[in-house]
């Protein structure tokens, strides 16, 4: 079964549990106990009931479809390409695209805030920082489908990023390469800068190589759906590695 049936199938939210799977039940009519954010001691699950991949691909989609619902409320309004760019990043079959929606209109009413669904995702994925970059690769593919990320989107998106745990660099890097005019710079996007001495560039490409490959991502609980945001991503990588060889002579 795809992640898609999972999810509108009414059992994901079981499975999920916490914020996320209450969200889930309130869409598929079932009741899901609300776990607080402080209910789960060291070590636990995450809040999400179980702690085993399908669990976090599942917890991941529901993820990047609240966020991406709390998002567009901060914003203040949704926009037709924004809607293009959040269909894109699921590949959403046409059949489920209504059930999707729905869960992407109940996030948007809820009177919660974002923090308590990236909160818990944040702890699922607490060992695999570059899943929670993923996601939020995918927030930002969304909020510049229209041409611009409006300054609120920015904030959001970094206040996503704070909870999340990424650190400084891992902030600037994805921002570099998702906006403004250093979009395109290869130091960016690789995180590094142009006085960063050849073995510590190569180094640094390695280790994003190693951490991002879809493979690697999907195993640690990246849905399958997803490898596509993530091929396009070491593409980006790639690139940027290529261009700073050719730049500095590096082979």
């Amino acid at each position: 079964m795809s992640i898609w049936g999972k999810i509108v199938g009414g059992a994901a939210g079981f499975a999920v549990g916490g914020p996320l799977g209450a969200i889930l039940g309130a869409v598929a009519g079932h009741a899901v106990d609300k776990m607080a954010e402080d209910s789960k001691p060291p070590g636990d699950d995450g809040g999400t009931g179980a702690s085993n991949d399908p669990t976090r691909r599942i917890a991941f989609t529901i993820a990047v479809i609240v966020l991406g619902a709390k998002m567009a409320k901060a914003d203040g309004h949704v926009t037709k390409d924004e809607i293009a760019a959040f269909r894109q990043v699921f590949h959403i079959p046409p059949e489920e695209v209504k059930n999707v929606g729905r869960l992407f209109d109940q996030a948007r009413r809820d009177a919660n805030g974002f923090e308590p669904y990236a909160k818990q995702i944040a702890r699922l994925f607490r060992d695999r920082p570059a899943v929670l970059e993923e996601l939020l690769d995918g927030l930002f593919h969304i909020a510049r489908a229209d041409g611009h990320v409006t300054p609120e989107e920015l904030d959001y998106l970094q206040a996503v990023a704070n909870i999340f745990g990424l650190d400084e660099a891992a902030w600037h890097r994805l921002k570099a390469a998702n906006l403004g005019p250093d979009a395109e710079d290869p130091y960016h996007i690789l995180g590094v800068t142009r006085e960063t001495v050849p073995e510590a560039i190569k180094a640094a490409y390695r280790k994003l190589i190693r951490e991002n490959h879809p493979d690697r991502l999907v195993a640690e609980g990246m849905p399958q759906e997803f490898v596509a945001m993530a091929n396009e991503k070491m593409a980006k990588i790639n690139v940027a590695y290529d261009r700073i060889c050719k730049e500095k002579g590096i082979s």
